[in-house]
């Protein structure tokens, strides 16, 4: 049996906190930022509901999350100090305290918030079920192996050594990886297709606008997210108490990678242009000197947004056909 690695789990509570206190205030100027995009300039009928549903619901989850956190901390370094056997080492491996097992549930639902908007959002632009098959049977998993975790965890008998020696590991394991592969499946697929519908339209665009940001905003996203998820999966594969804090983080992590979208969706909604372009040429008839305009071409190029804030192009030509003179 392997002993926990890193630092003990006393510090790790104390790092862990800290950390998400900073990435916390940092989600709280994202999601500002959100709630300004969306409702800036607009009446209520017209602000986007779904997204800023997302958005609260993510607020919630990460303030409960952080709430918590702060109380398991106070609890193990001050209220239990000296009360609790094997004093706060002891308490913070213990992985049957009600704060722990409160934390990790609420994580368990932001992910899995989180990556049902992402598997929406790729429904929505490829508009077609079986492109998310896969993603959601992934989700499933995650969601069955995510309460199978928190379950053991609430049911588990006092350890105050370490949560890698339980059953709950391989829950734990198989729900990362889950999730990240949903994650990064989903956003690959979401990405694709936005960067095949710029490049329909690029033939007839008349202006600099372009979906090239979205796409760029969902791959940091995406990058940022990974980069966390795997981190944590190596810490965890390699019993590295390490692992704890990075819970914490990718808590806050998950709400700003999604504000990071849902704020630049809604920009590119309000700077998204309607542009007519009528052409004349003119015809000189043979023994007329009269001109008459050809048939006028309207190209009329916008973009919008749909469900959780997912961009289509959409493209109408519009020919009309010009009357010949009498």
């Amino acid at each position: 049996m392997n002993s926990p690695q890193g630092i003990p789990s006393d510090g790790a509570a104390v790092l862990s906190v800290s950390l998400e206190g900073i990435l916390y205030g940092f989600s709280i100027l994202m999601f500002t930022g959100t709630i300004w995009a969306l409702t800036y300039n607009r009446r209520m009928q017209d602000v986007n509901r779904p997204i800023t549903a997302v958005a609260i619901l993510l607020l919630i989850l990460s303030t409960a999350h952080i709430v918590v956190n702060i109380i398991r901390v106070q609890d193990g370094l001050v209220k239990y100090r000296d009360t609790f056997p094997g004093g706060p080492v002891a308490f913070f491996g213990d992985i049957t305290q009600v704060t722990y097992v409160i934390k990790h549930a609420l994580y368990m639902i932001q992910t899995l918030l989180a990556d049902g908007v992402v598997i929406y959002r790729c429904y929505v632009v490829w508009k077609t079920v079986w492109v998310i098959i896969v993603p959601s049977v992934l989700w499933c998993g995650g969601a069955v192996t995510g309460v199978a975790a928190v379950y053991d965890l609430s049911q588990a008998s006092r350890n105050p050594t370490d949560i890698f020696t339980t059953v709950v590991a391989d829950w734990i394991k198989v729900f990362i990886i889950s999730t990240l592969v949903t994650n990064l499946l989903s956003s690959g697929l979401l990405a694709y297709r936005i960067w095949m519908l710029e490049r329909s339209i690029s033939t007839v665009r008349t202006t600099k606008s372009s979906m090239m940001p979205i796409v760029r905003v969902l791959v940091d996203a995406a990058i940022l997210y990974t980069a966390a998820l795997v981190t944590r999966l190596i810490f965890f594969i390699y019993n590295n108490n390490g692992q704890e804090f990075l819970v914490d983080m990718i808590t806050q992590i998950i709400s700003i990678a999604f504000y990071m979208v849902l704020v630049r969706i809604p920009i590119n909604e309000k700077t998204r242009m309607y542009h007519s372009i009528i052409t004349k040429r003119p015809n000189t008839e043979q023994g007329n000197s009269r001109q008459r305009p050809t048939e006028p071409m309207s190209i009329r190029i916008s973009q919008s947004t749909h469900g959780h804030g997912t961009l289509e192009q959409v493209i109408e030509i519009d020919h009309q056909h010009a009357r010949g003179s009498m």
